[in-house]
């Protein structure tokens, strides 16, 4: 049996890549903080054929978190793939590069870096026993390409990119995938800066490839 589990599900990118791995026979393990926007993710890929189940955490709730793993775990006899893809929804507060302080960037480091370690030591250990396994961190442009009007989240989001890559870096070898993937489009959302529009359903892919025909990459840039 496989499975995968999205961190951070949601109605749009979350709910595609259930769907893009759920079509190939995977068990789909929903974590995100409300339990009612779950369910309905439930409800629909259950009416697709798709097995799924949700766990609420809040990535913010270390030990929340990995409960929540550990029973996606129980539930479907392992976690063959992490996809860790978060909103902060909560935080609305934006800084230009001069404007920032240090509890300005904390919340993003807390949200996107300290929640996907957190994340990751949770499923990691049984995928090093098992030789396989592939974990997939999600950022927008922003930590690839910053911008001054978003400089805090940037800096964050930054953080979790260059992570990422070393993980791939130091999992070489073992049979365990790790790669980022930076979104350069916005999602039915209207345009930022320029980006142009993309659904969910383009970008989805990428993440199967990773899994599957793209191993050796540690990154995968789309760009609508």
């Amino acid at each position: 049996m496989t499975s995968i589990a999205i961190v951070g599900a949601g109605p749009q990118l979350g709910l595609s890549i259930a769907r893009t791995f759920g079509s190939q026979g995977y068990d789909v393990a929903l974590i995100a903080r409300n339990r009612a926007n779950l369910d309905t993710l439930v409800d629909t890929l259950t009416a697709e054929g798709i097995t799924a189940a949700a766990f609420p955490a809040d990535v913010l709730d270390r030990d929340a978190l990995t409960q929540a793993l550990k029973d996606a775990a129980t539930r479907f006899g392992g976690i063959d793939v992490l996809e860790y893809s978060p909103v902060d929804r909560r935080d609305t507060l934006r800084t230009t590069p001069s404007e920032t302080e240090p509890a300005h960037v904390q919340r993003g480091i807390e949200f996107h870096l300290y929640g996907a370690v957190a994340a990751t030591t949770a499923v990691l250990p049984a995928m090093r026993e098992a030789g396989a396994g592939t974990l997939l961190f999600t950022t927008g442009a922003r930590s690839i390409d910053p911008q001054p009007p978003t400089a805090d989240i940037a800096a964050a989001a930054a953080a979790l990119r260059n992570w990422a890559v070393n993980l791939h870096k130091e999992l070489d070898g073992t049979g365990i995938q790790a790669a980022h993937v930076g979104i350069d489009a916005t999602i039915g959302t209207p345009t930022f800066y320029g980006q142009p529009r993309a659904t969910p359903e383009q970008i989805a892919p990428l993440y199967w490839e990773l899994h599957t025909t793209h191993r050796g990459e540690a990154e995968r840039i789309f760009r609508g």
